[in-house]
């Protein structure tokens, strides 16, 4: 534990993962809370979803960032040099996005989220390379929980921390605000330290593409139950992808203030979901994977059925703090149990990438489907419209408990860590 702090390289991961963190509730909860106070209809808000797709599709544009040179700062080296030239234009763009107006001019504000995104996914990228390359194998784990911590300490910053910003001084404050964290990565950058012996392979691009994306996929398919596996992983968190769009703007309507929602859903519920990972890898160990993700799964579904008490309570402090607790506590579980299964049907040769883009892929329909949240809410009424997302789920558990029983997980298998990722998918 003391080499954390021993060695700059942790530190370094850490701010990059806080620049990292930054711009995500920025496209996504915080945004959609801005809209909902701007009067935008609930149709609209939900299409928003469509606005992360740059992080589902990160994949094709990887190989650019991975092979050509950065086109400033190349003094810094291919990897410092990239996030350099991105972070700048990052913080930028989340700087004119706060001097849109939803109220008047929401394609603009979506078009400047939309590059906003882009950028962010650029930025992951770049920063998960470095990572892997700066640091030895026995490194990684300390590397990557450097990471996540920054990562999750950045969404507390744009999302509550954005909140109370624009509760203070308006919204163009809290985007002002989120734009200057990024300067911590940049700051990383300079401090850090170039990989060593990194180089570019010499090979064409379409051999780089084929061992990148081609060779795993084609992997991925001679397996039995591909489809199923594919579908399980897509469905997964559908509902809650659905529920998730509709968040800010369902509290909005139940008359919560920016400051009950940023300590209660951010900051209550970043606690909560962190308790809920840690329980969960406790539940693993004791029940083992196949019967972990079982249990897990339906708590996770019924979860969203506290939206419909809260819908039915009203403005009701008590009642947002068990809703919120129950769903990100039940999230964390889940995710625990999903993780480990998903990381022992890859294959051990792709494992990195297969499980990288799966999770891309399986973040495309969720994005898109979620998009019809708003048309949804408007047509039911929240009620029904949560319970809509708990029925959601249920086509996954089919799914699972198909795959648990042609394909159990070994338990003797070594297990992957569970630790709490980020989740650029619900919020």
């Amino acid at each position: 534990m003391a080499e954390l702090f021993r060695d700059r390289r942790f530190l370094v991961m850490l701010a990059l993962g806080f620049a990292a963190g930054i711009p995500l509730p920025l496209t996504g909860f915080t945004l959609r809370q801005w809209m909902s106070e701007s009067g935008i209809s609930l149709a609209a808000i939900g299409l928003t979803a469509l606005i992360g797709l740059a992080y589902a599709f990160k994949f094709l544009w990887s190989p650019v960032l991975d092979h050509a040179p950065p086109p400033f700062f190349r003094g810094l080296g291919r990897r410092r040099g990239w996030l350099a030239t991105i972070q700048p234009l990052l913080a930028a763009a989340i700087l004119a996005l706060g001097f849109t107006d939803p109220a008047s001019a929401a394609q603009v504000t979506v078009a400047i989220a939309v590059l906003v995104a882009f950028l962010s996914a650029s930025q992951d990228i770049v920063v998960d390379a470095y990572r892997i390359e700066v640091l030895e194998e026995r490194q990684q784990g300390y590397g990557l929980a450097c990471y996540i911590w920054g990562y999750r300490g950045a969404l507390l910053a744009s999302n509550a921390g954005a909140l109370a910003m624009a509760e203070l001084a308006g919204w163009t404050a809290a985007f002002a605000m989120c734009a200057a964290l990024v300067g911590i990565g940049f700051l990383a950058v300079l401090l850090g330290q170039e990989p060593e012996g990194r180089g570019v392979a010499a090979t064409t691009w379409s051999q780089r593409v084929r061992a990148a994306v081609v060779d795993p996929f084609a992997d991925f398919m001679r397996r039995r139950y591909w489809v199923a596996i594919l579908g399980f992983v897509t469905l997964f968190k559908l509902g809650e992808a659905l529920a998730g769009v509709m968040t800010a703007p369902f509290y909005r309507e139940l008359g919560f203030s920016r400051l009950e929602v940023a300590a209660v859903s951010s900051v209550f519920g970043l606690v909560a979901t962190l308790g809920g990972a840690l329980a969960g890898g406790y539940v693993v160990a004791k029940l083992g994977t196949a019967r972990a993700l079982i249990v897990t799964g339906i708590l996770q579904m019924l979860s969203n059925l506290m939206y419909v008490a809260l819908a039915q309570a009203g403005h009701s402090m008590p009642m947002l703090w068990a809703q919120v607790g129950v769903e990100n506590f039940t999230d964390g579980l889940a995710d625990a149990a999903f993780v480990t299964y998903l990381s022992m049907l890859t294959s051990r040769a792709f494992t990195a990438t297969q499980y990288a883009l799966l999770s891309s892929l399986a973040a495309v329909p969720l994005r898109t489907l979620a998009g019809t949240s708003g048309w949804l809410a408007e047509g039911l009424g929240w009620s029904w419209f949560f319970v809509l997302t708990t029925l959601a789920a249920l086509p996954a558990m089919a799914i699972m408990l198909f795959l648990l029983s042609r394909l159990p997980p070994r338990e003797d298998a070594p297990q992957a860590e569970v630790v709490p990722i980020p989740d650029e998918v619900a919020r």
